[in-house]
C-alpha cells in the first residue's frame, strides 16, 4: 500500500465496460512525512474519496483483488480515506487538523 493525496479526477466518455460507472482519480503519492514524491498514479476510487483527501492506494494484483475489481482492467485502486497517520509515535497527518 502507498500513501497519496487525491489531486484530480479523470473523465473518459469511452472506456472499457468494466470501468463504466467508476470514478477515476489522479493521486500524488507522498512520503511518510507527507511530502510529495512527484510520482502520480491514476486509480479507480472504490471508497468515494474527494480531491484533497489523503488515501491508501494499492497497485498490481492487490488492486485486482479489491472488492468488485476482479473482472476490471485495473492496476491501481484507492482503498481507504485516511483519518490520521502516525509514525514512530509522531502524528504526521491528522485529517481534522490538516485539511
Amino acid at each position: 500500500m502507498e500513501l497519496g493525496k487525491v489531486v484530480g479526477t479523470v473523465v473518459a466518455t469511452r472506456k472499457d465496460e468494466g470501468l463504466k460507472g467508476r470514478k477515476i482519480q489522479v493521486v500524488n503519492l507522498v512520503n511518510c512525512d507527507m511530502s510529495a514524491t512527484g510520482e502520480f498514479v491514476v486509480a479507480v476510487d472504490t471508497v468515494g474519496a474527494g480531491v484533497g483527501e489523503v488515501v491508501l492506494v494499492v497497485r498490481g494484483s492487490s488492486a485486482r483483488v479489491t472488492t468488485g475489481m476482479s473482472a476490471v482492467p485495473v492496476d491501481a485502486c484507492i482503498v481507504a480515506i485516511l483519518d490520521s497517520v502516525e509514525i514512530q509515535g509522531k502524528r504526521v497527518f491528522d485529517k481534522a487538523r490538516d485539511l
